[in-house]
């Protein structure tokens, strides 16, 4: 189990995070209701989605990076 206040938990949680925005920037209901705004709290989730989208192959081996380390290594 990973701890969200070590370094590693805090990558999980933010690669999920983006993989979760992207994903829901694809559904076209949830994308009209929560990435709508650009601003304020509601915008960290329309910036997620932009950075899972623009750098999806970063944030894929990233993904996989982490599950070898968590699975494995940790």
């Amino acid at each position: 189990m990973t701890n969200v206040y070590s370094f590693d938990g805090i990558l999980v949680f933010g690669l999920l995070f983006i993989c979760t925005c992207a994903y829901l920037k694809k559904v076209p209901r949830l994308k009209n209701w929560l990435l709508s705004e650009k601003r304020g709290i509601w915008g960290v989730f329309y910036k997620g989605a932009v950075i899972g989208t623009r750098l999806h192959l970063a944030v894929a081996l990233s993904c996989v990076c982490m599950a070898f380390y968590v699975l494995f290594i940790k």
